[in-house]
């Protein structure tokens, strides 16, 4: 009996120390050292928190700087006609929310920056918008918010007409998981 349990637990101890990798059609030494394991455990998760560090540092420099006038309120966010830049001034910055009754006019010919806290120019969705003091956003009211990219959003606007606009987001882990999933549906082979 202990030849036959010594028998399997050589055989057994053979077959962990070597292993073919299918990838790289080649024999590969994998030690059971548990010490190994586990190094090689931890860098496959440093190996994702990296790449989730990387989608996050994108979403920040792709960050704008949202403000504008509410045009239309949605159950899953609002359409804001940004770029009114002197909704930025002080004492109106102190809030993400300001009232319709405020004094604002749309920058004229303003370009949108590719930079990070650049002003946002033009029609945007807004979703994930901060909890708000005795207030709820209406039609007309303005924003002045950061917000991170999360791709597009398609409404229909008038009759069938349907419209399509860049979606920002106010918390920036939301985009950041978007953007990682999207990023990694795209590295998916096609079944």
């Amino acid at each position: 009996m202990r030849l036959v349990l010594l028998f399997v637990f050589a055989v057994w101890s053979a077959a962990a120390q070597t292993n073919r990798d299918v990838s790289a059609g080649r024999t590969a030494v994998i030690s059971n050292s548990t010490a190994e394991t586990f190094q090689t455990q931890t860098n496959l998760g440093l190996s994702v928190a990296q790449r989730y560090e990387k989608v996050r540092m994108e979403c920040i420099q792709a960050r704008r700087v949202i403000c504008g006038k509410i045009v239309k309120v949605l159950p899953d966010g609002l359409m804001v006609d940004s770029g009114y830049t002197n909704l930025m001034r002080a004492p109106l910055n102190k809030s993400w929310l300001i009232p319709g009754t405020v004094t604002a006019g749309r920058a004229v010919n303003l370009v949108e920056a590719s930079q990070p806290d650049a002003v946002c120019i033009g029609l945007v969705f807004l979703t994930d918008l901060p909890k708000s003091r005795g207030s709820k956003p209406k039609l007309y009211d303005y924003v002045n918010i950061e917000g991170f990219p999360v791709g597009q959003y398609t409404y229909t606007s008038v009759g069938s007409l349907q419209r399509t606009v860049r979606q920002f987001t106010t918390k920036l882990p939301n985009a950041t998981q978007w953007n990682l999933n999207q990023s990694e549906s795209k590295n998916v082979p096609p079944k």
